[in-house]
C-alpha cells in the first residue's frame, strides 16, 4: 500500500484533500499531515511516505526548503507541489529537485486523482523495475562462478579482449597490475586407472583437484587463481614476492610436491607439475603458462628426484625449434572454438597446428596417435562442459579403432576435420550449450535497458567475457548479432509507443535510447519498411 503524507498551512485544505483522495482505489494510506515545512519534516522522517503533497508558502520552514532538506537526506519520494503561487522560479527550483508536478490551487477533484494515479504508476513501474534488476542481479550471481572462471581461463592463456591489455581489468583482479605471477602447470597424467574414469568421474575428480590445490595454495599464497584448462590440464595462478629467488624456488617446489603427494593420496591420481618463470607484468602471464607446460613436456630441470616437477629453461630457437610442442593457447582456443560451434575457426587451428607439425622431421606413428588421443580429449571435456556428451555422435570403440589407423599428420588433420564438421553441426551442441544461460541474461537485461546506451562491452565487462567470445556465443545461439538484436527490441517497443499516439516521434525515439531522430527514422523504416510519422496517421 502506498503511503502518502500531505504538508499545507491550510486545515481546510488538509482536510478537503484526505476526504476526497480515493484511498481504497489508488491503494494507498494517508500516513501524517503538517502545517508548515519543519513540521513536515519530522512527519516524513518518522512516516517515511511514498508521495509527498505541499505547499510551498507556510510558516517556519516554506515546501521548497524543506523538499531541499528531503533530498539532502536521500528522500527519493514522489512530491507532487500544490501552491497558490504559480511563478517560473518557483517551478525552476521544484524540477531542480525532481518533483513529479507542479500544479496550481485550486486544484479540481478529478486533476488531483489524475495526477495521484500517474504518480502511483510511476511507483509501481519502479518498484517492478526494481524487482526486475533484483532478480537480474540474482541471477548475475549464480552465473558469476561460470563467468569469472572463463575470464581467469582466457587471461591464463592469453585469449583477453585488447581492451583488457589497455590495464581495464575486473575489479577482483585489479591487483594483478601491481603484483608479480608464476603460473604453475598442472597435468593428469592418464594412466589405467585414470582412463577408466567417465566423463562425470572426470568431473568430480577435477572439482576435488581444485579443492585440494586452492587448500594448499592458501597455506604458502593466500591470494591466487585456479583454472581448469581443458580435458587433462590446469593452471594454479601464485603471486609472490619478488625479493628473494631462492626462497621463491622453495616455496614453489614445497607448494608443489604437497599437491602431487596429496592428490596421489587422497584420490589415488598421478599428476606431473611444470613451473613458468616469474612475470612482473599480468599481461605477461599466459607467457608463464606456455612455460610451465613446456617444462612438462620436454621435461626440463626436474626439481626434486622421483617426482615430476619439472622448472621452466629457456633454450635456444634451434632446440625449441627441435621439439613438437603442445601449445596452451592452441588447445584453449581450439576447445573455445567447439563450445562455441565455431567451425571454421576450429578446422583453421587444427590445420595450422599440423601444418607446423608436419615441418617436424622424426614423427612417429605412436606420436601422431598421442596427439590424436590429446586432442580428441580436448574436444571431449570442453564439449562436456557445454552441456554435449560425444557418447551420443560417437562410441568410445568407435575413437579408439580409428585412432589406431593414424599413422601420419595428414591423416591426423582430415580425420580431426570430420569430426569437427559433424559435431559443430550437431543439434546438440547448438541447442544445449550452458552459454544459454548468459545469453538469457543478456536478452532479459536487454529488454530491461533497451534506452540506455549499451554496448556490448558493457555486457562483456557484467559477465566476465571476452567481447568477441561473448558476439560468437550471442549470435550462435540467438541466431542474431547483438547490434541487431538490440535494435530489434528497440524498434518493436518504438512501434508499440507511437501506436499508443501520446508521444511525438522525437520523443519516442529518446524514450527508446536515440537522440538521433533522422537515424532512429532510417532504422524504424529499415526495421519496420515505414517511417515512424506514417504508423502514426
Amino acid at each position: 500500500m502506498w503511503k502518502i503524507a500531505i504538508i499545507d498551512d491550510e486545515r481546510t485544505v488538509l482536510q478537503g484533500m484526505k476526504r476526497v483522495i480515493p484511498w481504497d482505489d489508488l491503494n494507498a494510506e494517508w500516513v501524517g499531515e503538517a502545517l508548515n515545512g519543519a513540521d513536515g519534516l519530522d512527519i516524513i522522517r518518522d512516516s517515511e511516505p511514498d508521495i509527498i503533497i505541499t505547499d510551498i508558502y507556510m510558516p517556519v520552514m516554506n515546501g521548497l526548503d524543506m523538499i531541499e532538506q528531503l533530498r539532502r537526506d536521500g528522500f527519493n519520494g514522489k512530491i507532487i507541489i500544490l501552491s497558490g503561487y504559480s511563478d517560473f522560479e518557483h517551478a525552476r527550483q521544484a524540477l531542480r529537485y525532481n518533483v513529479s508536478d507542479y500544479v496550481s490551487k485550486p486544484i479540481s477533484v478529478p486533476t488531483l486523482k489524475s495526477i495521484l494515479k500517474k504518480v502511483i504508476q510511476e511507483l509501481e513501474d519502479e518498484e517492478d523495475k526494481r524487482m526486475k534488476q533484483g532478480e537480474l542481479e540474482q541471477k548475475l550471481m549464480l552465473y558469476e562462478p561460470f563467468i569469472e572462471k572463463e575470464w581467469v581461463r582466457s587471461a591464463a592463456v592469453g585469449t583477453l579482449d585488447g581492451a583488457y591489455q589497455d590495464g581495464h581489468l575486473p575489479q577482483p583482479y585489479r591487483f594483478w597490475s601491481e603484483s608479480n605471477h608464476v603460473a604453475i602447470g598442472i597435468d593428469f597424467v592418464r594412466d589405467v586407472r585414470a582412463s577408466e574414469l567417465s566423463l562425470s568421474d572426470w568431473n568430480l575428480f577435477r572439482f576435488a583437484i581444485s579443492n585440494i590445490a586452492s587448500e594448499i595454495a592458501f597455506k604458502t599464497y593466500p591470494v591466487f587463481e585456479y583454472t581448469e584448462l581443458h580435458s587433462t590440464r590446469a593452471v594454479l595462478i601464485v603471486h609472490p614476492e619478488a625479493d628473494d629467488p631462492e626462497q621463491l624456488a622453495n616455496d614453489l617446489r614445497d607448494l608443489s610436491i604437497k599437491l602431487i603427494d596429496s592428490i596421489k593420496s587422497y584420490l589415488k591420481l598421478i599428476i606431473r607439475i611444470g613451473i613458468g618463470s616469474m612475470k612482473d607484468q599480468w599481461t605477461k602471464i599466459p607467457d608463464s603458462t606456455e612455460e610451465a607446460f613446456r617444462a612438462i613436456d620436454r621435461r626440463d630441470r626436474r626439481m626434486v628426484p622421483a617426482y615430476d616437477l619439472f622448472a621452466y629453461v629457456e633454450q635456444s630457437d634451434t632446440e625449441q625449434q627441435s621439439a613438437v610442442l603442445f601449445p596452451v593457447k592452441f588447445s584453449f582456443k581450439l576447445a573455445s572454438a567447439m563450445k562455441t560451434a565455431q567451425e571454421m575457426e576450429a578446422q583453421q587451428l587444427v590445420a595450422q597446428f599440423i601444418g607446423e607439425l608436419e615441418k617436424q622431421r622424426g614423427i612417429t606413428k605412436d606420436y601422431v596417435q598421442m596427439l590424436g588421443s590429446e586432442l580428441w580429449g580436448i574436444m571431449t571435456y570442453c564439449l562436456y562442459e557445454a552441456g554435449l556428451v560425444l557418447d551420443d555422435l560417437f562410441t568410445n570403440d568407435q575413437i579408439t579403432k580409428e585412432l589406431v589407423g593414424l599413422t601420419e599428420p595428414e591423416q591426423l588433420a582430415a580425420w580431426l576435420s570430420t569430426k569437427i564438421t559433424i559435431i559443430c553441426n550437431s543439434r546438440q551442441l547448438k541447442g544445449s550449450s550452458k552459454h544459454r544461460q548468459v545469453v538469457d541474461f543478456m536478452t532479459q537485461f536487454i529488454h530491461e535497458h533497451y534506452a540506455d546506451e549499451l554496448t556490448l562491452a558493457d555486457l562483456s565487462d557484467k559477465v566476465f567475457i571476452s567481447r568477441n567470445h561473448l558476439s560468437i556465443i550471442f549470435k550462435n545461439i540467438t541466431g542474431e548479432t547483438f547490434n541487431n538484436y538490440l535494435t530489434q527490441v528497440r524498434m518493436e517497443k518504438a512501434r508499440e509507443l507511437l501506436l499508443e499516439r501520446n508521444m511525438l516521434v522525437y520523443e519516442v525515439a529518446e524514450r527508446v535510447g536515440y537522440k538521433n531522430v533522422p537515424y532512429f527514422s532510417t532504422l524504424f523504416k529499415k526495421t519496420t519498411g515505414m517511417n515512424p510519422t506514417e504508423l502514426i496517421k
